[in-house]
């Protein structure tokens, strides 16, 4: 059903035709991101290109009661860019300008539809870099990555999304545009706005450009490989390394599963004996960085690595990054449903969810495979399956609740980097207290009294 008439020539009006998409192909393009099993339509696609064009179709949503799904590129694997109450799709891609790189002050201010691997390329030419790394940084927007709070391998050393984040402007779901933050490092001025709208995954506002904190790009680096006979072992070596004075820039997890898939679809020379595979990057001055790649080399080794050492060179190297990368699209290339779960837990319990996720993996029959960021003990177990077969998919669900109670009983949390979603709702009441659940509900209410922006998402 599409929305009314009325309505669709008042956003015609506001973005121009050229903007609005209505066809049901079209409609489709934009009914699902990186999940497995989420599906549904939007009434209509939006696409505005300035903070204003925001600002009016949030006035006229609210206005008519139109539920409002922000989205960028669609990377997101918790369905959280989703329409499930139809309404109004808005898509941030066109507005995808840099507006401004002070180099002198390490900042860049960027509007929310540009690629992060579009900034990160803007910002090597002035001798900068912007740190947190999603894995779908290839296509990932700032919006998504402000969304989720987004992070990657680097965050053992560099952080999160939400550790740049200086400022932003945001649009109220009843039209209010806000400037929010600054520019400086520090500012305590009242409550924080923008890292409270940072993670809230599209429910409060909707951002459309930011203020980031820039470093300066790291003179070298060098990636080592360890191999080991047990995921166990490898987790046991990750905590040895967080323990013993080095802090690389990263430490990826893969188990031997994943790297055959990886080895059938693109040879890289991986070790495809070995049952884990740790991959290190360390980076900062030269000297530094070969004497903690040596550190890394010799923990891994007292640690029980089977075989250890630094990549021979720089093709090497990215032969290495590339299969991590390839990790997840060897995944769900290999199986009709994949529950690709993100769970993160004190990297001192790392091996004991390693060997839990094993234990369930036989105890329900099926095949499960980790993948993840070790160093900051977020693994992603994704669990091998087909939702055509009634049996084997219940299975893996009641798997993947083991594996979330698992997560809790660790210390751990049922999100590192993925957030809720609509993947997750079901969960939350686990997690956190039902008194921080009604008062996440008041913020939203605080901010969204009509509950038009993204509805249905985080809570059931």
């Amino acid at each position: 059903m599409s929305l009314p008439k009325a309505i669709l020539k008042k956003i015609e009006t506001i973005v121009g035709r050229d903007g609005v998409l209505t066809s049901e192909t079209d409609l489709e393009s934009y009914s699902f991101d990186a999940t497995s099993n989420w599906q549904s339509l939007p009434q209509v696609v939006v696409f505005p290109t300035t903070t204003d064009q925001v600002s009016a179709i949030m006035r006229l949503a609210t206005e008519s009661q139109t539920p409002v799904t922000v989205r960028g590129a669609g990377t997101c694997v918790s369905g959280g860019p989703i329409p499930i109450y139809g309404g109004i799709l808005l898509c941030t891609t066109r507005m995808n300008r840099i507006l401004d790189i002070d180099k002198n002050n390490f900042t860049v201010r960027v509007e929310t539809g540009v690629v992060l691997n579009d900034l990160n390329q803007a910002l090597a030419a002035n001798g900068l870099f912007f740190p947190p790394d999603p894995q779908s940084f290839l296509a990932a927007t700032i919006g998504g990555c402000v969304s989720e709070n987004a992070s990657g391998p680097s965050a053992v050393k560099y952080g999160v999304f939400r550790h740049y984040l200086l400022g932003m402007t945001a649009v109220l779901p009843n039209g209010t545009i806000l400037n929010l933050g600054g520019r400086t490092m520090k500012n305590v001025t009242g409550y924080d706005l923008p890292q409270l709208i940072c993670g809230s995954e599209g429910t409060l506002a909707v951002v459309t450009d930011v203020m980031l904190r820039l470093l300066s790009r790291p003179e070298t680096s060098k990636t080592v490989l360890a191999t080991f006979a047990s995921v166990r072992s490898a987790g046991e070596a990750v905590h040895a390394i967080r323990t013993g004075g080095v802090v690389p820039t990263k430490i990826e997890l893969i188990d031997n599963w994943i790297l055959q898939r990886i080895e059938e679809r693109m040879p890289l020379g991986l070790p495809l004996s070995a049952e884990a595979v740790l991959l290190f990057e360390l980076d900062g001055a030269p000297d530094s960085v070969d004497r903690e790649a040596a550190q890394v080399i010799e923990l891994c080794r007292k640690a029980g690595a089977e075989l250890v050492r630094p990549a021979r060179d720089e093709k090497e190297a990215q032969n290495f990054w590339m299969a991590r990368r390839a990790g997840f699209s060897a995944i769900f290339g290999n199986s009709p449903t994949v529950l690709a779960e993100d769970i993160t837990v004190p990297v001192s319990r790392i091996a004991d969810l390693v060997d839990r996720i094993k234990d369930i993996a036989r105890e329900y029959e099926l095949t499960i495979v980790i993948i993840g960021h070790a160093g900051d003990g977020n693994l992603h177990p994704s669990v091998l399956t087909d939702l055509a077969d009634g049996d084997h998919y219940s299975r893996a669900q009641k798997a993947v609740d083991d594996i979330f109670k698992s997560a809790l009983e660790y210390g751990g949390a049922i999100s590192g980097e993925h957030g809720i979603g609509l993947e997750k709702r079901k969960y939350l009441k686990d997690a956190i207290s039902s008194e921080e659940i009604a008062l996440l509900k008041l913020v939203k209410s605080a901010f969204d009294p009509k509950g038009i922006l993204n509805p249905g998402k985080i809570w059931e």
